[in-house]
């Protein structure tokens, strides 16, 4: 999976911004993906910046107090900027959107990412960037949703404060009304928890209020808090249900746990608390290195028996 996060997209601006002509008056950033390279480009190159609907409305220009006397007459060239290309069904919309317009600009179009077959689909790229990816502005909105496990405190809504975690009625209350975080737009495979069975049904209703879809919901099956700290095993018991699933990606809040969940699949673990990738080679996962052992076993045990 290829990931990058802001601080990549910011980094790959920074690398290749004398790709982006000098004579550019106006940026156009694409919602919403666009929005972010297109204000930063016009940021750097201290130019105008609006995004397509401002533009398509006649808003030449936005830029604070520098740029309140910007004459719009001068503007020649406009660059139109998104984050990535892919099959180009998305510019190309645009450019129809464009040509509409009433106005006599030149115009460029470029993208931060694209694949590298699709390149000449675009006047300027900063970065090829080949798929299976997935951008950390769009992760909770991305098809991977449908073939992933998610946490819930942490990734879904906020942790419970220590107060609020007695295992009675005010981790009950949290449960009902935790403040949300991040809401997927796709359906979940597997929402994986150290929550505890006994709160299924407040966690169930909770995801039903903010509308978060899921095909399965895995809760701990144990007795009460006591039990599961002294259990202490919320890694291996995620990285377990996610051996047995059919996804190809988790989503952690706790680097610790998205660590060892890494290290025992050799799966994708995505962890919210640094917003980036982990990867361990399957070859020195834990899981194999057991598989291997077990199977080792087995035949040392078929030839001496």
């Amino acid at each position: 999976m290829n990931y990058r996060n802001i601080s990549q997209l910011n980094e790959a601006i920074l690398k290749n911004i004398d790709k982006v002509p000098f004579d550019i008056d106006l940026v156009v950033g694409i919602p919403r993906s666009g929005i972010i390279p297109g204000s930063l480009i016009a940021l750097y190159r201290n130019i105008p910046y609006v995004n397509l609907g401002e533009f398509e409305s006649g808003i030449m220009f936005a830029g604070g107090e520098r740029l309140k006397n910007y004459n719009a007459d001068s503007i020649k060239r406009v660059l139109i900027i998104d984050d990535s290309l892919w099959s180009g069904k998305a510019l190309s919309n645009c450019k129809q959107r464009i040509e509409k317009l009433p106005y006599n600009f030149n115009y460029i179009y470029g993208v931060v990412y694209v694949l590298p077959e699709s390149k000449d689909l675009t006047d300027i790229y900063f970065e090829e960037l080949p798929i299976p990816r997935v951008f950390q502005w769009n992760l909770f909105h991305h098809t991977l949703i449908s073939n992933s496990c998610v946490d819930i405190d942490g990734v879904l809504c906020v942790d419970p404060t220590k107060e609020e975690n007695d295992d009675g009625a005010r981790y009950e209350d949290f449960i009902l009304n935790a403040r949300a975080l991040y809401t997927p737009t796709v359906k979940i495979n597997t929402i994986v928890s150290c929550r505890l069975e006994k709160y299924r049904v407040q966690t169930e209703q909770w995801l039903a209020e903010h509308n978060i879809e899921y095909n399965n919901l895995v809760l701990l099956d144990l007795p009460n808090k006591e039990a599961r700290i002294k259990w202490g095993k919320y890694g291996e018991y995620k990285a377990k249900v996610y051996i047995q699933s059919s996804c190809s990606f988790f989503i952690e809040s706790s680097l610790k746990q998205a660590t060892t969940i890494a290290k025992i699949t050799g799966k994708l673990v995505f962890c919210t608390e640094t917003f980036d990738i982990i990867s361990i080679p399957h070859s020195n996962s834990y899981y194999m290195v057991n598989r291997i052992k077990q199977k080792i076993k087995s035949v040392f045990k078929r030839i001496t028996s």
